[in-house]
């Protein structure tokens, strides 16, 4: 089954208007510097084409502020009751508006990261910490030393010299 190609300016569009929306009401600034933010880089990964780092840096940034999202949600959901009717609404649409921004997210991450992997990028992904690697063909195994390419010993005692003291 082959994956369906998403145009990532639909993804930044999309994302971009319903943080618009989500933003009217009730979530506090930290929710639109967080989403914009990550939006801006969305913007960068359009323009640059075949950056790899782009991408990588925008898909980091979704999954963020999915994690970032939740927080705010937790936190000033039931922040106050708007009294008037007119208020009440528009706190309505703004939550749900944001709440859809969340429950896409995941989604356009999976689409993200299809493009991540169509642009060079690697299935796991290294942030450049060495790691510990199983390939042991650049070994030189113990017991088949080359004689000719071993260097000199520099412990070796000269001929003339005292042998030195034999360890058991």
């Amino acid at each position: 089954m082959e994956i369906p190609a998403i145009n990532l300016k639909a993804i930044v569009l999309v994302h971009w208007l319903l943080t618009v929306w989500g933003c009217m009401a009730w979530l506090p600034v930290s929710f639109g510097w967080g989403n914009f933010s990550v939006l801006a880089v969305g913007v960068w990964a359009i323009a640059q084409r075949d950056s790899i780092d782009a991408v990588l840096m925008f898909l980091v940034g979704m999954v963020l502020t999915i994690l970032t999202d939740i927080i705010h949600f937790g936190i000033y959901y039931p922040l106050s009751d708007f009294a008037a009717e007119r208020g009440r609404d528009v706190f309505r649409f703004s939550a749900g508006m944001a709440i859809l921004n969340l429950l896409l997210k995941p989604v356009s991450c999976f689409f993200v990261y299809q493009m991540y992997r169509e642009r060079g990028g690697e299935y796991n992904v290294n942030f450049g910490f060495p790691s510990v690697s199983r390939n042991r063909d650049a070994y030189q195994s113990i017991d088949q030393q080359d004689e000719s390419s071993s260097p000199a010993n520099p412990f070796s005692q000269a001929q003339d010299s005292k042998p030195g003291v034999r360890t058991y």
